[in-house]
């Protein structure tokens, strides 16, 4: 048996000692000691200057990450709060949208996209593949104009990343918005907000910001902010409008997410001092290991190996397995603890994160211990 944080485990006799957890799924993720202290902070007057301080810290350090000089907007809530406030922010009932999905999650923002009376033409692109640059422009061109592009930067269900970069510019040349959910890409995959143009960028506090979840936070350009002055759609907690006005003097309309706020000016201040290149370098070291070691356990990995997810690979199930009980060995036994399949994917795939406060070690022990468990079943 693997050797854990606690003690050494004699082969065949799994220890009952408190093991520290191995947390491979693809968020929340493990916080680390800095960030668990911040949380610790007592709470402050959300009106008062200590508050406005810590907010202007925060905020330009998120733009930092994003890589932006727009305005960038911090809800209480989770990614999904963020996917549907760009919606409600930027259309009106009616308005034609293409919505390219690869998976999941970019198939839950067409979703809301639908249930918000919007004109939905959506891509759906194979699970396991990404959206081809020359597949986006045949469809812009021969589909009907639409006002907005809706595209998932990394889907955490298939292990993928579209290369959204380079899909970008044909959005712009038909002049329509592009929203990105970056909730499991931004801070871990380079997004360059700017350069690409991304009119509304999304993420969540969860990921590789490394803190609890419970904020999203959107950047919203210039092109955004014209979109949301004439769009229809009825909001109120959502309303850009509303907490940008309350940004510019330091406060939000609502109670902010104070404590993840505190863990967030600690996370940044760690991300800062190992450079946020380096962080990229080191997400696509440990996506490298991991894909190196899943493939020498003889498994198969389920995306598209030119579109790889540094924050997440999602694995084919070997034959024969239950995996069901190969996750409960490994988490009873060994403290590692890894993500099914989802949706269609449930019992035939499962998924390894490899995102945020995450070390080669803790990627090594996880793969001995699956190794170990599979080699058993």
């Amino acid at each position: 048996m693997v050797a854990t944080a606690a003690q050494p485990a004699a082969r065949g006799a799994p220890s009952r000692r408190r093991r520290a957890i191995n947390l491979r799924i693809p968020g929340p993720t493990t916080l680390p000691p800095a960030v668990r202290r911040a949380l610790a902070g007592q709470m402050i007057n959300h009106r008062g200057p200590e508050y406005a301080a810590l907010q202007q810290e925060t905020v330009e350090g998120v733009k930092r990450v994003f890589q932006t000089k727009n305005d960038v907007l911090f809800f209480p809530g989770s990614g999904t709060g963020g996917l549907e406030a760009a919606i409600v922010n930027c259309f009106s009932p009616g308005d034609p949208v293409l919505a390219i999905t690869v998976g999941s999650f970019g198939e839950r923002w067409c979703a809301i996209a639908r249930a918000f009376g919007l004109a939905v033409d959506q891509l759906q692109i194979e699970w396991g593949k990404a959206a081809e640059p020359d597949l986006v422009r045949r469809r812009l061109r021969q589909g009907p104009p639409v006002k907005g592009v809706l595209i998932t930067h990394n889907e955490t269900s298939t292990g993928v990343t579209n290369p959204v970069g380079e899909i970008a510019p044909l959005v712009r040349e038909h002049e329509a918005l592009l929203l990105v959910d970056a909730v499991s890409s931004m801070g871990a995959i380079p997004f360059e907000t700017d350069r690409w143009g991304v009119d509304v960028a999304i993420t969540g506090s969860q990921k590789a910001w490394m803190i609890p979840p419970g904020m999203a936070m959107l950047s919203v350009s210039d092109r955004a902010w014209q979109a949301a002055e004439q769009a229809k759609l009825p909001r109120s907690y959502w309303d850009f409008r509303a907490m940008r006005r309350y940004m510019e003097r330091g406060q939000t309309p609502y109670t902010p997410a104070i404590t993840q706020m505190y863990g967030l000016r600690a996370a940044l201040k760690l991300i800062f001092e190992e450079g946020l290149e380096n962080v990229f370098r080191r997400h696509h070291a440990i996506g490298e290991q991991t894909r190196r070691g899943l493939r020498r356990l003889g498994l198969q990995l389920a995306a598209d190996p030119r579109y790889f997810s540094d924050t997440v690979t999602a694995v084919v199930s070997p034959p024969g397995a239950d995996m069901s009980l190969v996750r409960k060995r490994l988490r009873e036994e060994y403290g590692v603890v890894i993500a099914s399949g989802q949706d269609h994917w449930r019992d035939t795939h499962f998924r390894i994160g490899h995102l945020g406060y995450v070390r080669p070690a803790e990627i090594a022990q996880a793969l001995r211990a699956l190794g170990e468990v599979l080699g058993s079943h």
